[in-house]
């Protein structure tokens, strides 16, 4: 089942904007490596579950993934040939917000290759480009 909050204030959202550089939440923190998204935008529950899915099939279920963003925003969307008007429609799908820069995985406890190897998968399952990127130590 795809990822959602458990309860929320409000039912419905609105679009909103997403400016600027992630200032937090753009390091490694949990994992050895990560992968870091190089533009702004929304990410949905559906390719969020797809991505880890797909890095947890490739490490074969040696080492950790982190999945480092969650779907708190509501989508609303008009069923098909629907007429003008009649109010806001329900909330269709949850978007994660995400900035430039932000990593939005991370896995540790595996060799760089393999780590790299999974992120990459993941990277395909993305709607922006993204890049693998290693925790910095000492910082």
């Amino acid at each position: 089942m795809a990822m959602m909050p458990k309860r929320v204030k409000w039912r419905k959202s609105q679009r909103g904007k997403i400016r600027g550089v992630a200032q937090r939440g753009n390091k490694v923190a949990f994992g050895e490596y990560g992968l870091q998204v190089l533009s702004g935008g929304w990410i949905t529950a559906r390719q969020i579950e797809a991505g880890r899915v797909a890095a947890t099939h490739f490490l074969r279920r040696e080492g950790r993934v982190y999945v480092r963003i969650f779907p708190h925003k509501p989508v609303s969307a008009k069923p098909l040939e629907t007429r003008m008007g009649k109010g806001k429609a329900e909330p269709a799908y949850w978007v994660a917000c995400v900035r430039e820069g932000a990593v939005i995985y991370e896995i540790g406890g595996v060799e760089e290759e393999i780590a790299r190897g999974a992120l990459m998968r993941v990277a395909n399952k993305m709607p922006y480009r993204c890049r693998f990127v290693k925790r910095r130590h000492g910082l």
